[in-house]
């Protein structure tokens, strides 16, 4: 929580100065103790659309020299070494790292502790915020590669499925009929696997890939080189295209803390429904606890499971019945 943050500057012990980056903040992170001319670093669309309307300049990423960086650590250990090391390569003054116990700011403390002189350290709220001066040699060997090639494709620390294929849109992959029609939407799309091989077939015209981590469309587009394919950050619960689609293919995120979070598939259901064609079908595989027949059913005339096995179940929603704009 950012009240650590708060705590550093109000008791004079953390002093910022000149231009300040601000690295993966969420919004559970309340940057009012900021100056708005600092910059917000947000790969993910709905939490970039959150410090916009908080009146911050914001990018996706950035290479930009900056005198303080501020790092929010992510949960993902190889995103988060990641994060302090372009800051880092940067910065030319102070690295502030923030996090919690259970993002691991204890480990990254102690690995920094052998590399360089850490002030601070302040704890509170189940977690700690320290600072150091920053150098560009500090960390290089957490400086992560620009490309990272697993199973054929670019992928980057912290996206969903960075280390391979993801089980489930492997299942879901061979699980679609060889006729899904020629204009088809994938949802989340991630670094692009199932657009990929959807683009194998050279009766689909386009597919457009929605997916809102800035980060992983850009490995799906470095993985994709396909003219048929259109690429867009955004978010798919609120989405809006004026085209409509046969197909939706998805893999939706079930979170985006540690809690599953149901609303989010259902989300992903609904704008499925709103851009489908009414004849169109959405091909959707999830965990197989998850309760999304009920919501598919209030939306389509006609749901089924295809295929599946303990872990994952692939649905089959047709004729979306919600009534479109």
């Amino acid at each position: 929580m950012s009240v650590r943050l708060t705590l550093a500057l109000d008791s004079g012990d953390l002093q910022l100065s000149g231009v300040t980056s601000v690295v993966l903040p969420t919004p559970d992170h309340d940057l009012s103790a900021l100056p708005k001319s600092a910059e917000v670093v947000q790969p993910f669309k709905p939490f970039y659309d959150h410090f916009v309307s908080q009146g911050f300049e914001c990018v996706p990423e950035t290479t930009a020299p900056c005198d303080t960086a501020i790092v929010f650590l992510p949960r993902a250990k190889a995103q988060a070494r990641a994060a302090v090391a372009a800051a880092c390569q940067r910065c030319s003054g102070l690295v502030v790292i923030d996090g919690a116990k259970t993002d691991g700011i204890d480990s990254i403390l102690k690995e920094l502790r052998k590399r360089v002189e850490i002030f601070g350290p302040m704890s509170k709220a189940h977690g700690k915020i320290f600072w150091f001066q920053s150098a560009p040699e500090i960390v290089t060997d957490w400086v992560a590669r620009s490309e990272q090639i697993v199973d054929g494709f670019h992928t980057a620390p912290g996206v969903f499925s960075a280390d391979g294929i993801d089980p489930a849109s492997a299942l879901l992959i061979d699980a679609l009929p060889q006729k899904l029609g020629t204009r088809v939407a994938d949802l989340g799309a991630g670094w692009g696997f199932l657009a990929a091989r959807l683009l194998q077939d050279p009766k689909i015209e386009s597919v457009d890939l929605v997916e809102a981590d800035h980060a992983a469309l850009t490995c799906a587009q470095a993985n994709i080189n396909d003219d048929r394919a259109r690429f867009h950050w955004a978010d798919a619960l609120t989405w809006q295209t004026k085209e409509q689609f046969n197909t939706v293919v998805m893999n939706p995120p079930f979170h985006t803390s540690r809690a599953a979070e149901p609303a989010l598939g259902q989300g992903f259901i609904q704008t499925a429904a709103r851009i489908l064609t009414t004849s169109g079908t959405l091909w959707l595989v999830a965990n197989r606890h998850l309760p999304y027949e009920t919501v598919l059913g209030q939306h389509f005339a006609s749901v089924q499971e295809t295929a599946g096995d303990n872990r994952f179940k692939v649905l089959r929603a047709q004729r979306p019945t919600r009534k479109r704009r």
